[in-house]
């Protein structure tokens, strides 16, 4: 099998594509992967580059020939590749749409032209797609209402691909990731940025009260969701959404209470305004997801955190490059610019 995973020098699909490396031997992976801010392809692990069962190209998803000769010589598409952070969309909106929709249409266009052989295409979405929690726990019925320019961007990617599935029969799966934490994931992010904070002897900045919840899910637990959704016969994916979170929130406050006391640090706590687009509480249900791809994070939070932060000592090399992309100026509706 060769499976094409676009955007996989980035966090999470790094993260699956050495996990697929090592836990399937017969398989052959070919990465697309612009390289942007939030792409490096360090990444992924040396010994997956060296393989012949490894294949990078470095490109634009909006390349449409490009797109098309890799699609055309593989089983499995994972589209990975999209701008996923919050607070940089708030200010640069227009490249979200144009890499998360345009770019999923790139994709979507040609895994429809060589239908006759992709077996099946598996997009990744996000839960920010649904917005608050208008009701607990989310589930994949759960209304869209995104808050944010990035939310949009993926929902109308999630939503592309929908009518794709509708209108051509595409083997489409889409997959909804709640908050994903883990090793070399990029400092904008809280959990690193909360982490790296801590090792430089910086005080936490906390949003607004820090009451907002999240669900956080294991970047390896992710990768081996989407493992299940490639593997589980057709005919009960075809055309499904699938959730990917614990079911268990932990607030932003928890989070920054927590990571303090892993170093064993008083706690330093700075607070600004919240940022507008804000979502108050994600909470997964995980129903779906247990029984029809057998699929169940087993990571616990405690266990997956203490990987990170270990992951963070000892790498202090790979991240210090990206201090200064922490903070991104946001234009707030009063017309003031803020940091985030």
């Amino acid at each position: 099998m060769t499976i094409l995973v676009t955007g996989g020098a980035g966090f999470i699909g790094s993260t699956f594509v050495n996990y697929m490396y090592e836990k399937n031997p017969d398989l052959k992976l070919i990465v697309l992967d612009a390289l942007t801010y939030a792409g490096d392809i360090e990444n992924i692990e040396k010994k997956v580059r060296d393989s012949d069962r490894f294949e990078f190209w470095y490109g634009d998803i909006n390349n449409l020939d490009l797109v098309s000769d890799l699609v055309s010589r593989s089983d499995v598409v994972v589209h990975f590749a999209a701008e996923t952070h919050v607070a940089r969309s708030l200010y640069s909106e227009r490249e979200f749409f144009v890499t998360d929709v345009l770019g999923t249409q790139s994709v979507a266009n040609a895994v429809l032209k060589y239908s006759d052989r992709i077996d099946r295409f598996i997009h990744i979405s996000t839960s920010e797609v649904y917005g608050t929690a208008e009701y607990e726990p989310m589930d994949e019925l759960h209304p869209l209402n995104p808050t944010s320019p990035y939310a949009a961007a993926k929902a109308g990617a999630d939503r592309l691909v929908y009518s794709y599935l509708t209108s051509y029969d595409i083997p489409a799966v889409i997959i909804r990731p709640f908050n994903n934490y883990g090793p070399r994931q990029h400092l904008e992010k809280v959990i690193p940025r909360f982490i790296t904070s801590c090792i430089l002897g910086e005080p936490l900045i906390i949003h607004g009260d820090g009451l907002a919840a999240r669900d956080w899910v294991f970047s390896e637990d992710t990768a081996r969701a989407v493992e299940c959704a490639i593997k589980a016969p057709l005919d009960k994916v075809f055309g499904e959404v699938f959730n990917v979170g614990t079911g268990r929130p932990i607030s932003i406050i928890e989070l920054a209470k927590k990571i303090s006391s892993e170093f064993g640090i008083e706690e330093r706590f700075d607070y600004i305004r919240e940022r507008d687009g804000q979502v108050a509480m994600h909470i997964s249900s995980v129903d779906k997801t247990r029984d029809e791809l057998g699929f169940e994070a087993d990571t616990t939070f405690d266990d997956g955190l203490q990987r990170a932060i270990e992951w963070y000592k000892e790498n202090r090399r790979a991240w210090e490059k990206q201090i200064a992309m922490r903070s991104v100026p946001v234009k707030m509706k009063d017309g003031r610019v803020i940091l985030y």
